[in-house]
């Protein structure tokens, strides 16, 4: 068919040629016939060889109506980056003034691409030339996709505030803003902030943040200039704590500005009216007078304020006090029933005690009921983190938060939340921080918490929290939750997204970071095409220049909202001729079936093979491979190809069990050794995968394996001792190497390993804590003098007696304490660490007794001590055996008739 229709194309070629039809006789008509054609060429599946055909028709015949259509939109359909005979054909249009013609020709390219740039714009200049209404969604498609352009942006800011639409308004003259920034043009940035301040002049957080970045990109005197504009407003709204707020940072730019520091006089003066000594605070400040450093003034005086009846302020020995009397250079100060009323100097007030506010958390601890407090910290949380954050300068991080709900003090009464209740509560404190609007960090410390004034955008939320982040794949997060979870067409997740754009034009050398911007990038500008931007490198050359790709993908961070190792490997199969390669390095590092199952697919089935056989003859390289094959692999065909013996292999799972312990005890990759120790554990042990595959086998397997297990010191003594039993119940001749010097009696005092540790532990707790306690209490009691009345002095001594008794016996047991080898245990006769069941003769029922030592002896239970005259009587005793005898005058008579080993 593809002949024909090329046939039919090369018809209608032939037919332009020769009656040389004028330009300015074609209308859109003629192009809704010429889509006939490209629709056949689509329903065809002859896309490329029409396409083909025309463009080289057009190397000879370069305006060619006909060819450069069905070429150019060819090309669309088939998402050409190649779009230059379309924009040729649309150019040509243009340049005879066919404005139907361009217009009908952008529409069909945008029906195709509706981020083609040329045709948007060009189509804006036809629209604009026929007023046509339609011009303003045109103008929001070009400032959604050209992040640069603010002069569209402006007019559209200024269209919506004609139709009464300010918040759509509003949103567009900020993205002017941003970009005028951007460009530094100085002019239009003056006067779209000047409109924003007064259309929205409430948001300080949003002109702060703009601030930062003139200050940044320009100069700080720019920034200062405009933060003046929006003073007066908060000046004339009597809003004095933020118009106080914006001085303080003219006054950072500029410390000898006399107008801010002449304003800041005027702001406190008005904040402070009904003072009563606020033109002393004023004069000992210096603040409205003198060379004096603005800001030292400023501090003084803040300090001295604050020092008025009714308010509060703290003190280190006395705690919070509530100000009486303020007479001339006199202070009184209540700090409640313990502490009294103190008299002071207002000198020695203001560098002994801190100034609180009325709302401060230790005011409400010292004032409020305990009971009311805890159960509105409880119902409302949102409220204590506000009272909390603002009772630290509003800045405060969540470790200061938990110190102020449970602190670590005995003393209940400032126990507001006991340690679970602040679990639960934590937990909900952490989600209001992290969602609601009117909290946010600390624009230079990402663990600091502060509270607005007033509620802003999750975009400023996200941006100020991106900016307080210094750390690269934090930063990363951020901006994948910015794209999950708020407008992705904001100037602000723009700015965020170009700080990766500009991280890849700018390294220098290849690592982790540049891997992971280019990896960032790529699926922003996938997931969002109107951020596309052109790679300054493919994946391919930075990929060439890693070092270790193994290392890299371990340095590659993932998050909470981003997959970075998985679109790294993704990007090495795709961009990566010997991908495959490539993926046998990196499986024992990244273990993930996926590559496996894509190796496997790919036909790379001996390569896999090769690596199976690599892991487990090079088991100390290769560990966790090795253990991933054993665990996954068993069923797999090219596994069971690889003709590695199930005996081989665990046997090579032994041995690294051996291995990490060792490593362990020399404090080698402690915390991976563990890991693996425990993993292979549970393959082998757990559901007696080893001992299963030995009992089935013949009794050279079983020596070969259980010796090697036995020889592993460190292997919990239960897992021996159960495979020995097992061993036995099947075999009950055969014989362990070195049995009969392990079944040996220790000396001294036998004891199990729990017991040993539980003494021990109540050993260092008398030392370290119970005698020291004690200790201190009789100094305190000395203190106080006339010991022979003192009856806390005499209590104390009478404990440290007593105390220093079992010190002393568990010093002496512990010594003589032979810690007992469960593996040693021998169901053949009666002996430490068995059960034994036995008839009694003279009653006829039957009795069961566990046999320990005296430490673990709990009769009521049935547990006894070997060196009690029972167990005793009983020791060594076999199956079968009559056992008569007498203890305490009373006649015993036993026929042993089970014995079990006891459960550890």
């Amino acid at each position: 068919m593809s002949e024909e229709l090329i046939k039919s194309v090369q018809e209608m070629l032939n037919e332009e040629k020769w009656t040389r039809e004028t330009i300015s006789s074609y209308t859109k008509n003629n192009f809704i016939e010429l889509g006939s054609k490209i629709e056949a060429a689509v329903n065809e599946n002859c896309i490329n060889e029409v396409k083909e055909f025309c463009d080289e028709y057009l190397k000879h015949t370069r305006n060619s109506i006909i060819a450069l259509y069905i070429s150019g939109m060819l090309g669309l359909k088939e998402k050409s980056l190649d779009n230059s005979a379309i924009t040729e054909l649309v150019t040509i249009f243009i340049d005879n003034k066919k404005t139907p013609v361009v217009e009908y020709l952008c529409e069909k390219i945008l029906d195709e691409d509706e981020t083609n740039k040329f045709a948007l714009r060009t189509l804006a200049d036809c629209y604009k030339e026929t007023n046509n209404e339609q011009i303003w969604e045109i103008y929001a498609s070009i400032v959604r996709l050209d992040l640069e352009e603010a002069e569209i942006a402006k007019l559209l800011a200024e269209h919506y505030k004609e139709l009464g639409d300010t918040e759509t308004s509003v949103e567009y003259y900020k993205k002017a803003l941003m970009r005028y920034v951007a460009r530094k043009e100085n002019s239009h940035i003056k006067e779209v902030w000047t409109e924003l301040v007064k259309l929205i002049p409430e948001e300080i957080d949003f002109f702060y943040l703009v601030q930062r970045k003139i200050a940044k990109t320009i100069s700080e005197d720019k920034s200062a200039s405009l933060m003046q504009e929006l003073y007066d407003y908060y000046k004339d709204t009597a809003n004095w704590d933020i118009a106080i707020d914006i001085l303080k940072l003219l006054l950072k730019i500029d410390e000898r500005d006399q107008w801010a520091r002449k304003e800041i006089v005027e702001c406190y003066r008005n904040k402070y009216e009904n003072h009563s000594q606020f033109e002393e605070c004023l004069m000992t400040s210096s603040l409205a007078s003198g060379p004096r450093n603005v800001f030292e003034a400023i501090a003084d005086f803040e300090k001295h304020i604050a020092f008025d009846v009714d308010n509060y302020v703290w003190h280190r020995s006395w705690g919070v006090g509530r100000i009486k009397s303020v007479t001339n250079d006199s202070i009184e100060i209540d700090f409640g029933k313990k502490h009294g009323v103190k008299e002071m100097s207002l000198k020695m007030a203001i560098d002994a005690l801190q100034p609180l506010s009325k709302n401060h958390i230790w005011v409400l601890k010292a004032t409020k009921s305990k009971e009311k407090l805890v159960e509105r910290i409880k119902e409302n949380p949102k409220w204590a983190l506000k009272i909390i954050i603002r009772s630290f300068d509003n800045n405060c991080d969540f470790k200061r938060i938990k110190a102020e709900l449970v602190p670590n003090t005995k003393d209940d009464k400032f126990n507001l939340l006991s340690a679970s209740e602040w679990t639960s509560w934590s937990n909900k404190a952490r989600k209001i921080l992290d969602e609601d609007p009117i909290f946010g960090v600390n624009p230079n410390d990402i663990s600091m918490y502060t509270v607005r004034e007033r509620k802003i955008s999750t975009e400023e939320k996200l941006a100020n929290e991106f900016k307080a982040q210094k750390n690269f794949f934090p930063r990363i997060d951020i901006l994948m939750k910015f794209s999950k979870t708020a407008d992705v067409e904001s100037e602000l997740f723009t700015d965020m997204f170009n700080y990766f754009t500009g991280y890849l034009r700018a390294f220098s050398s290849v690592n982790e970071q540049t891997i992971a911007s280019y990896l960032v990038v790529r699926k922003i500008s996938t997931e969002y095409p109107h951020l596309s931007q052109e790679m300054p490198y493919s994946f391919a050359q930075l990929f060439e220049k890693v070092e270790n790709p193994q290392e890299m993908y371990l340095l590659l961070k993932d998050t909470a909202n981003t997959t970075l190792r998985e679109d790294y490997l993704t990007c090495i199969k795709r961009y990566i001729p010997n991908w495959s390669q490539v993926y046998i390095k990196l499986f024992p590092t990244v273990l993930k079936q996926k590559l496996i199952d894509d190796l496997y697919e790919a036909g790379y089935k001996e390569d896999l093979k090769k690596l199976a056989i690599q892991a487990f003859e090079s088991y100390k390289d290769y560990r966790e491979a090795v253990v991933y094959f054993f665990e996954n692999s068993q069923d797999t065909d090219w596994f069971k190809e690889a003709n590695i013996s199930y005996e081989k292999q665990i046997i090579t799972m032994v041995h690294i069990i051996d291995l990490t312990y060792r490593e362990i005890e020399n404090h080698c990759n402690t915390t991976e050794n563990r890991k693996i120790n425990k993993q292979i554990q549970n393959l082998l042990f757990k559901n007696d995968t080893v001992l299963n595959y030995i009992l089935d086998n013949d009794i050279d397997t079983i020596t070969r394996i259980y010796t090697l297990i036995e020889d592993v010191k460190d292997l919990d003594p239960v897992i021996k001792m159960k495979m020995r039993n097992k061993i036995l119940e099947k075999h009950p001749d055969y014989k362990f190497h070195g049995s009969e010097e392990k079944s040996a009696a220790p000396k001294g005092l036998i004891v199990t390993q729990k017991k040993y540790l539980e003494k021990k532990e109540r050993l260092e707790k008398i030392n370290t804590v119970e005698l020291p306690a004690i200790a201190k209490e009789i100094g305190e009691a000395v203190e106080k003098g006339d010991l022979k009345e003192n009856a806390e002095f005499i209590a104390a001594k009478e404990a440290q007696k007593k105390l220093n008794k079992e010190l002393g016996k568990l010093q002496d047991e512990i010594a003589k304490a032979s810690i007992f080898d469960p593996t040693t245990i021998t169901t053949s006769r009666v002996s430490f660490g068995t059960v034994v069941t036995m008839k009694n003769n003279l009653t006829g029922s039957n009795e069961t007794y566990t046999i320990l030592g005296p430490w673990e002896s709990n009769p009521e239970n049935n547990i006894i001590s070997y060196m009690s005259p029972f167990g005793n009587a009983l020791m060594n005793a076999k199956e079968g055996a009559e056992l008569n005898f007498e203890i305490n005058e009373q006649k015993r008579s036993y026929k042993v008739i089970k014995i079990e080993s006891a459960q550890f």
